[in-house]
């Protein structure tokens, strides 16, 4: 009850019943606001219930199984990356060969026009032409360059590449640590009587506080799973 409230009520201005009633209804509109919606609840709880837990034993869920398709996968794109980086690399290599070529020509041409001109300073064509050849030289002195700056960055990421081989291996033996526990916990569980030769388990024992019995059939299928 605020103050307003009171002194309206000492005064006679407000009847006791229009209190109690008015803070009945604040108090339900905050539990209202509070509780969450029933449907916003029910998906999660629906999702929940559906999650088959543990998870059966088949081969998209088996965690040796799927290391061991990441290690196969792994190194298979990785031999393919490979190949594709060697052949752009011998491709460079060709052109580069073949603009040292163009660049012999052109010294050539630059000899005999600069020759020229110094014979016939009169003939504006063989200045020209010396100009041009010139031009034709730096700029194939230029795409060599960039040619040998990316087969270095090539070389450079097939050295990074071989982080990938490294993290292969890491993989492989953490499966091969899971391997062995495996086998120790194996060997751990040994029994000397057959499990077919073994007394049923019982359904029901003398001191269960619950009737959530497992039936045969529910026993044989989850050690069946576990056999998997």
């Amino acid at each position: 009850m605020t103050q307003e409230e009171l002194d309206a009520l000492m005064s006679g201005g407000m009847d006791m019943d229009d209190t109690d009633d008015d803070s009945q209804e604040e108090h339900t509109e905050e539990e209202t606001d509070d509780e969450p919606a029933q449907e916003d609840i029910n998906p999660i709880v629906e999702k929940v219930e559906s999650a088959e837990l543990p998870f059966p034993a088949t081969d998209e869920n088996k965690m040796v199984h799927q290391l061991d398709d990441v290690t196969k996968e792994s190194e298979e794109k990785a031999s393919e990356i490979f190949d594709i980086i060697e052949n752009i690399s011998s491709d460079l290599m060709d052109k580069e060969e073949t603009l040292n070529s163009v660049s012999e020509v052109l010294n050539s041409n630059i000899e005999l026009f600069t020759t020229l001109c110094d014979k016939f300073p009169d003939v504006q064509t063989f200045q020209i032409q010396l100009e041009k050849n010139q031009t034709a030289l730096n700029e194939i002195s230029e795409v060599v360059e960039v040619l040998q700056n990316s087969g270095d960055s090539i070389m450079n990421v097939m050295d990074i590449m071989q982080y990938q081989d490294i993290h292969r291996q890491k993989i492989e033996r953490v499966i091969n640590v899971m391997r062995a526990l495996s086998k120790y916990m194996n060997t751990l569980f040994e029994g000397k009587i057959d499990d077919d030769k073994r007394v049923a388990s019982a359904t029901h024992i003398a001191g269960d506080t619950h009737n959530d019995l497992a039936s045969t059939d529910d026993i044989e299928a989850l050690l069946d799973q576990f056999g998997k």
